[in-house]
């Protein structure tokens, strides 16, 4: 991945590593789920296709914020282990951190693969996002519809969460 991704008040450079670094500054983990060969995706209410993954909890491993969400976001279960293929460096220019216990204005955002389980329904918890759709498709439709959507960045992590798959771990 090439450049700066804006969300708003947080900035983000893709940083590519197989190890985290400092896990102090880990505010949130993200995943490319697989099921086989075909990687999931999410749709939100709102109608975007969204990475699955968010903001860890106060003193909550990165592994087990991973667990959480996968229950919430998609109703899965990890079935093989979470493969960290990079991370986001954020800095935030919100006077304040997201939650108060999350590092600010410097955090990271974790980013790896791992084949899922579909087990349920997302649990869509009253002060998540609202998650509508939970589909595995294809690899260059996940792309395609990322692209429709204006979400280069999400693209490009699919594509190389899933290459990286495909060559057996994180490839770093």
């Amino acid at each position: 991945m090439s450049g700066t991704v804006d969300w708003g008040p947080v900035t983000g450079r893709f940083v590519r590593a197989d190890d985290p670094g400092d896990l102090s500054l880990v505010s949130n983990v993200s995943i490319v789920p697989h099921i086989g060969d075909r990687v999931v995706m999410i749709r939100l209410d709102n109608g975007r296709w969204e990475l699955p993954g968010g903001t860890l909890e106060e003193g909550e491993p990165h592994r087990d914020g991973l667990r959480r969400e996968l229950l919430e976001e998609l109703g899965a279960e990890l079935v093989s282990d979470f493969q960290v293929f990079g991370y986001f460096d954020c800095r935030s220019s919100a006077p304040a951190p997201y939650r108060p216990y999350i590092p600010h204005p410097r955090f990271r955002r974790l980013v790896g693969h791992g084949e899922v389980e579909l087990v349920g329904m997302p649990l869509n918890p009253p002060d998540g996002e609202r998650v509508v759709l939970v589909e595995p498709v294809p690899i260059d439709e996940a792309v395609r519809r990322f692209l429709d959507g204006d979400r280069q960045e999400l693209a490009e992590l699919y594509r190389l969460g899933h290459a990286l798959r495909r060559l057996g771990g994180s490839g770093a």
